[in-house]
């Protein structure tokens, strides 16, 4: 069977049962819904590019660039329980890898409600676990916080907040000194975020680092649940491949506390990406939390070499040859483990690992 499926489709079974093991529910969607509900949060969206149609009722429907949008729009209200749901599904949007749109496999995970420590540290985990199962245990699972850089800036217009968001998120010190300079940002908060985009290291080599950071209440609570969260993970085994990055940023107006992304080797950019949302939820007039994430299997294309063969054995026959005995012959090779193909001429371009001759393989 591991023959037959793609990389992709490998990775997307192995996620699944890996989500349904600790108790997530499978969330299934349409592949269209209103276009209203993108066009009111496209800065939550990874692309702004979307594929829109008119239904037959006169609805401007849109084929789905996101799941999580989805998935919170249906949530029930924030009770006792949790909702926890995972999902394997296509989304359409602009890719940076290709020109034009894509239908891309997306598998992920969404936990909505009451959230508590254990909840975010499980979730954490899992998007650990996910990322070792892609790549045989060769990972790197970058954690950031938006409550540093929240607690930072409180008070601060949101023209200001975007832009020194976008130059941390690039790691751009000078940058960052001259927009606080022209927000009149003090010089010690402009040091202050400064650091914070250029600190990069283990749990152990950051976290007493961040101890040093204005120690507003914003700033001491991220501190507090981020030490934590690393201290669920250390006991679980996972922190040899947890990196701590404060450059991993992403719209206040949405994510509200822990961020992070995921790399495998060879791969330029990350492969999973997730966070907690907690703000998505208030504008859509729900209650609670919300953490999850996705895993862009469509990445995982550039990992696979493939097979250096399409087939392991050509079988050529003659036009007179029996054609009982020929699919004997066939047969007898499929039961040795051996893909066959059979056939009179051999294919141009076919890759095959043997050539067999009808009559020269035992038979005819």
């Amino acid at each position: 069977m591991d023959r037959i499926l793609r990389p992709d489709e490998r990775a997307g079974l192995a996620l699944r049962e890996l989500y349904h093991r600790h108790g997530y529910q499978p969330y299934r969607m349409s592949k269209f819904e209103a276009y209203d509900l993108y066009v009111r949060n496209k800065s939550f969206l990874v692309s702004e590019n979307i594929i829109t149609f008119t239904d037959t009722n006169g609805q401007l429907m849109a084929l789905k660039p996101d799941v999580t949008l989805s998935i919170v729009k249906n949530a029930p209200p924030a009770g006792g329980a949790l909702q926890k749901v995972y999902y394997h599904e296509n989304v359409y949007r602009t890719s940076p890898a290709a020109m034009g749109y894509r239908e891309i496999m997306q598998t992920g995970l969404e936990c909505t409600g009451a959230l508590d420590l254990f909840a975010m540290g499980e979730v954490l985990a899992l998007a650990a676990q996910s990322l070792a199962l892609l790549n045989g245990g060769e990972y790197l699972l970058d954690l950031g916080h938006m409550g540093f850089v929240s607690g930072l800036l409180e008070g601060q217009e949101d023209s200001v907040r975007a832009e020194l968001l976008t130059e941390m998120g690039r790691k751009n010190a000078p940058a960052i000194r001259t927009a606080c300079a022209q927000a009149s940002i003090g010089h010690d908060l402009a040091e202050a975020l400064c650091r914070l985009a250029l600190l990069y290291g283990t749990p152990d080599q950051v976290l007493p680092q961040l101890k040093d950071l204005p120690q507003g209440p914003g700033v001491r609570a991220a501190l507090e649940e981020l030490e934590s969260l690393c201290a669920l993970l250390r006991d679980r085994g996972l922190a040899d491949r947890l990196r701590l990055d404060f450059s991993i940023v992403n719209d206040m107006n949405y994510y509200t506390g822990v961020i992070f992304r995921g790399y495998l080797p060879g791969l330029p950019s990350g492969v999973l990406a997730g966070g907690r949302y907690d703000n998505l939820l208030r504008r859509m007039g729900k209650q609670g939390g919300a953490i999850g994430f996705a895993v862009y299997l469509d990445q995982l294309e550039r990992l696979a070499g493939g097979s250096e063969f399409d087939v392991d054995t050509l079988l050529l026959y003659d036009a007179s040859d029996d054609p009982a005995a020929v699919t004997r012959l066939a047969e007898e090779l499929m039961g040795q483990g051996k893909t066959v193909r059979a056939e009179r001429n051999a294919p141009q371009g076919l890759r095959y690992r043997e050539l067999v001759r009808f009559g020269e393989g035992g038979q005819g």
